[in-house]
């Protein structure tokens, strides 16, 4: 089907663009460290009201510029990302229930009878494997994803819109949902001892450090 294909295209243009801005922020990032890491909102002027003649202030006032301009196409490149991996889910399962559409008629063309709905439920259920993506290693107590009810050695085959049909297999990707989705609720399909599990996640700020407070790699 050629929408899927066009839609993952596009995602991962704009996957490529979203590591240049990230690229390009932290260059001028490493400018503001430069400076007496004087960062985006520490003064340009000594106690005495002149400027200060430790840093470069044209170069401050030009990386803080470029910063706020980068952060807000961030912004916005994410919410397209967003809006194209739940686009490329949406026309993934299209295509799955099209393929399932005509193997179907062509049971019924070959004289398949209802009595072989059994096999039927089998074959839907092999169209659409649950396959990780993730995998969580360590989760720290009292942390959000802890709280969410993860386990260390939980496989994730499901982070939000995110599964193996559109999945770059970087982690980055997924880091780019926890920032953009902090205090909001993300949907995971999570595989524990053969079981599939639906849990909600919640990135938020907790007493340990980032969102999550767990460790995650990429599924073997």
């Amino acid at each position: 089907m050629i929408g899927p294909a066009t839609t993952k295209d596009k995602l991962l243009k704009l996957m490529s663009e979203k590591e240049n801005l990230e690229i390009q922020i932290n260059a001028y990032g490493n400018v503001l460290a430069e400076n007496d890491n004087v960062g985006m909102h520490g003064p340009l002027v000594d106690s005495e009201g002149f400027p200060r003649n430790d840093i470069d202030i044209y170069k401050v006032r030009q990386a803080r510029q470029q910063i706020i301009c980068l952060q807000n196409n961030h912004k916005t490149l994410m919410k397209s990302i967003e809006e194209l991996m739940h686009k490329l889910h949406a026309e993934t399962r299209q295509e799955e229930q099209q393929n399932l559409t005509q193997q179907t008629s062509q049971l019924n063309i070959n004289g398949s009878s209802s009595d072989n709905s059994e096999e039927m439920d089998a074959t839907v259920n092999g169209l659409r494997p649950v396959v990780p993506i993730v995998k969580i290693t360590h989760v720290d107590a009292g942390s959000p994803a802890e709280r969410a009810g993860l386990r260390s050695q939980d496989r994730i085959a499901e982070f939000g819109s995110v599964n193996a049909d559109n999945f770059n297999k970087q982690l980055s990707t997924i880091g780019s949902i926890v920032s953009h989705k902090r205090d909001q609720r993300i949907p995971l399909k999570v595989l524990r001892n053969n079981e599939i599990l639906d849990i909600v996640l919640i990135p938020q700020r907790w007493s340990g450090n980032g969102l999550l407070g767990c460790n995650i790699v990429l599924s073997e």
